[in-house]
């Protein structure tokens, strides 16, 4: 009768085939579909969480090694999760399978079998510990690995301008053979726990062989019952050697959760309760400011004066004397510690406006401007949505952009690399004050952002400025004399205090420090 109808057994046979691909396939799918979704969802909310980190944060940490945590460690994460935990709940049922048909074949054995199972999560809890340091020791080599590339290719220009592409490539190899050697340390470790689980596994086997030989001959067990138990015990062997390699991967998926845990535990920047949205065209007050780093080294010391609302401000001072620190505390890309004064824009205290809205309404640009990796029309219209090129074309004219651009062979579509890497260190810095002419703030800072520039064009600029910002509180920062000279009121900043305070007619009638910077030439930095 069986054979009439082997072809019903083969159809069973294709049948379960085809319902076995249907659920690998499915299996495959949504684990992919699954692993996908928790990367894309992990990695959105790390970016969104550092681009609410304090500006104090992002000076204290790497971007190279911010990237990594970003990508190596996420990917390690990812790899964990879809990988090994499905392998635990795999092994779970094939312990479960597996000791339950031996038990029910001889309780005896199966204790012997199940002896292993101790030892492999003892030795495995005992590496565990050890190949947790060495994989932390190898991830933040790569991370300073990935600091110096990164930190390389965006300083190409510096680089190939001092011939230091040797230098560079030396400091590469040497931090490489060390992210290499840390690396050949933790595979000897592992080595070393692979080897061992394997010998216990083949122990194991062994001993089972031989004491289900000796109950054979005792007649305690029987050859089938013998050669059943030997495939259920290898059905045993397995899982427990693949909960070894779990508690290995979860010992470098500790790691890097830990370091992504870095980055997500960081306190993002917070408004006070209650924070408003005021009016900034109004009286700007430095009301006794004192302020220091991280390092405690005061960078200002009770400085106190006022900016008109509408007016045109200058503050001229040596290097570190506290300028550029004064415009971070204005724009609250740091926030002044209790009991260091204020500052206050209409008698409203800054700390007391919500974060967006002050640097929404204070524009600034830095005397080295970021460019992004765009075209120069993407660039100057980034501040605004739904900018046309005539309003782009009219901010670059005042910035005396427009004509230097309209030379170019794509114009306005040239692309201008990285870090604006293929502009002039000029050309860059009209385009930042193009795009900050294309935003309009009440309040505008220009951060020694015309020290790329010659003296005409600088010249041409804050005219053009003068006739095309009024309303606005334009406030300029600069070494050169000539560049403040017209500013309706100018501060003289030395070693971090107020030193003048005047119209540069008064300030040279006083004969102090403003007029000794003059006498020793409008282009001398003190």
């Amino acid at each position: 009768a069986l054979r009439t109808h082997l072809w019903w057994i083969a159809l069973a046979v294709i049948a379960i085939a085809l319902v076995i691909a249907f659920f690998r396939y499915g299996n495959m799918t949504l684990t992919t579909k699954a692993s996908e979704t928790f990367v894309r969802t992990m990695r959105n909310d790390l970016f969104a969480h550092i681009q609410r980190l304090p500006f104090s944060w992002h000076m204290k940490n790497q971007t190279g090694d911010i990237i990594q945590r970003c990508t190596s460690d996420v990917d390690t994460v990812r790899g964990f999760v879809t990988d090994q935990f499905m392998n635990v709940v795999r092994i779970c049922i094939l312990l479960a399978l597996s000791l339950s048909f031996m038990i029910s074949m001889n309780v005896k054995l199966s204790i012997v079998a199940m002896v292993t199972i101790p030892i492999i999560i003892c030795y495995s809890l005992f590496f565990h510990r050890r190949i947790r340091d060495r994989f932390t020791e190898c991830d933040e080599s790569e991370g300073v690995l990935s600091t110096i590339a990164q930190e390389n290719l965006t300083g190409v220009r510096v680089v190939r301008a001092f011939g230091r592409e040797k230098y560079e490539k030396d400091r590469f190899e040497k931090q490489n053979n060390i992210y290499t050697n840390l690396w050949m340390k933790l595979c000897a470790l592992l080595s070393w726990f692979w080897g061992i689980g394997d010998l216990v596994s083949l122990l194991q086997v062994m001993l089972i062989i031989t004491l289900g030989c000796v109950l054979c001959v005792r007649g305690e067990m029987t050859a089938g019952e013998f050669i059943a138990f030997i495939s259920y015990n290898a059905l045993l062997t397995w899982p427990v050697r693949q909960l070894g390699r779990v508690i290995a991967d979860m010992s470098k998926a500790g790691v890097s959760i830990d370091r992504i845990n870095y980055i997500m535990s960081s306190e993002e920047e917070h408004d006070r309760p209650n924070a408003i949205e005021p009016n900034l065209m109004q009286d700007i007050v430095f009301d006794h400011v004192s302020f220091a780093y991280d390092d405690g080294v005061p960078v200002l010391k009770d400085v106190s004066f006022t900016i008109p609302a509408g007016s045109t401000f200058a503050i001229l001072g040596s290097t570190s004397s506290g300028k550029s620190t004064l415009m971070y505390l204005l724009d609250r890309l740091y926030d002044i510690p209790e009991g260091c004064g204020k500052i206050t824009i209409g008698g409203v205290d800054i700390a007391d406006m919500k974060a967006d809205w002050v640097r929404e309404n204070v524009g600034m640009v830095l005397q080295e401007p970021f460019l992004f990796s765009k075209s120069i029309a993407e660039n100057v219209g980034i501040t605004k949505e739904n900018i046309d090129l005539p309003e782009i074309r009219e901010a670059a004219r005042i910035a005396c952009l427009d004509e230097t651009v309209t030379s170019f062979s794509k114009g306005y579509d040239t692309f201008v690399g990285e870090r604006g890497v293929t502009l002039s260190g000029g050309q860059k810095q009209r385009a930042a004050i193009a795009r900050l002419i294309v935003q309009r703030t009440p309040i505008m800072v220009f951060d020694d952002s015309l020290s790329a520039v010659d003296t005409e064009t600088d010249s041409k600029i804050r005219h053009a400025l003068s006739e095309n910002l009024g309303g606005s509180t334009v406030i300029l920062i600069s070494h050169r004399i000539t560049t403040l000279m017209q500013a309706e009121k100018i501060v003289v900043l030395d070693k971090g205090r107020v030193a003048e305070e005047g119209t540069h007619s008064e300030l040279i009638s006083k004969g102090g420090l403003y007029k000794q910077i003059q006498t020793k030439g409008a282009e001398e930095v003190i």
